[in-house]
């Protein structure tokens, strides 16, 4: 007979673990990134070029420099556990939708010549989607959750939507956006559409 207890706490393990593995890949890339001086960097977005279509998958695991890696590592984490609680697929489909949407946003819309990396995209998502969540779940306690984001991270938010030079705005927004598309894709209770 299975253990529901067992079963919970092993998805969360997985899901804790993904987050892990993505944090490692990120931290891999930037030294052999330092030591190749920053050649790994040409593989980020490079907006309305069909090369820097790559970047989409790329770019949130590359960072110009460590300082640049340890400000989004300490969001990403401390947000991708409390989105691991639900388990590995759920780590992972959060991650897809937001870098999808983040990447082919600033594709799409950031300036011409510019190149675009880091995973601060994926931190904006992670962030309004663990806001919004709980106001598509209709859940107190995802809301509580959320409002804690919110009281640590928001002004960071609101500031990371500012146009800046050598910031991508257009990463942050595009990311938040992600982030509220998979929490509405992802809710509880969803029914699948008639096929």
């Amino acid at each position: 007979m299975a253990d529901p207890q067992r079963a919970e706490r092993d998805t969360r393990i997985a899901g804790f673990k993904v987050v892990g593995a993505m944090v490692a890949l990120m931290w891999g890339l930037e030294v052999v990134d330092a030591i190749a001086g920053g050649s790994l960097d040409q593989y980020g977005i490079e907006p309305r070029e069909e090369d820097g279509l790559t970047g989409i998958v790329a770019a949130p695991f590359l960072h110009a420099g460590f300082g640049h890696l340890i400000a989004n590592t300490v969001p990403l984490v401390v947000m991708g556990l409390v989105i691991a609680f639900r388990g590995a697929m759920r780590v992972l489909a959060v991650t897809a939708i937001v870098g999808l949407v983040s990447g082919l946003g600033t594709w799409l819309v950031a300036p011409d010549f510019t190149l675009h990396i880091g995973a601060s995209g994926v931190v904006f998502g992670y962030a309004t989607y663990l806001i919004s969540r709980g106001v598509f779940n209709r859940d107190g306690l995802e809301l509580a959750v959320g409002l804690i984001v919110v009281l640590v991270w928001g002004t960071a938010l609101l500031g990371g939507l500012r146009p800046e030079d050598g910031i991508s705005w257009q990463g942050h927004l595009f990311g938040a956006i992600g982030g509220v598309v998979a929490a509405r894709m992802l809710r509880r209770g969803r029914t699948p559409a008639p096929v």
